[in-house]
């Protein structure tokens, strides 16, 4: 985990060491530096990579089985948990555009206070977050809209 934090500053130090003299020994202490880390996590990725072929081939062989057990299912069970955060998450943000469709006047598209019953702006009723539809020829309408964007109709006030 450390070497993830400071893997981007690395990076950036990597990146900015080429407005450095290159002939000073602290920046080629550096360059040597950032290139043994970067082979370093190479040859990590390569046993990753090994480690999983030869674990699928035999997965109880491996006396670490049952802890990889456990860490997957632990994966599932935080998955699971960050799925159900997202769908609260967006329950509540459905919810507050609700609010927000309701206070929203139909008439002038001014945005009311929660709880008001008239447009403050025109004093047209607001209505309980039901679509307004046209005269002409009854599409939806978006809110505020004086003409139907589909037959051209004004609509009242």
């Amino acid at each position: 985990m450390t070497s993830d934090i400071f893997g981007g500053l690395g990076g950036l130090m990597k990146g900015l060491s080429g407005f450095m003299p290159q002939d000073d020994p602290n920046t080629k202490l550096f360059n040597a530096q950032s290139e043994l880390t970067d082979l370093n996590r190479q040859a990590d990725a390569a046993y990753i990579e090994i480690g999983k072929a030869a674990y699928g081939q035999n997965p109880g062989q491996w006396p670490q089985n049952d802890k990889l057990k456990l860490i997957l299912a632990n994966i599932a069970a935080a998955e699971a948990k960050r799925d159900e955060l997202d769908r609260q998450k967006k329950a509540v943000e459905s919810e507050n555009a609700a609010k927000d469709a309701a206070a929203t006047c139909s008439d002038c598209g001014h945005r009311n206070l929660e709880g008001v019953k008239f447009c403050q702006e025109c004093g047209s009723p607001l209505t309980s977050g039901s679509p307004k539809h046209c005269v002409g020829c009854g599409v939806e309408l978006a809110a505020g809209a004086r003409f139907c964007g589909s037959c051209g109709a004004q609509q009242g006030n």
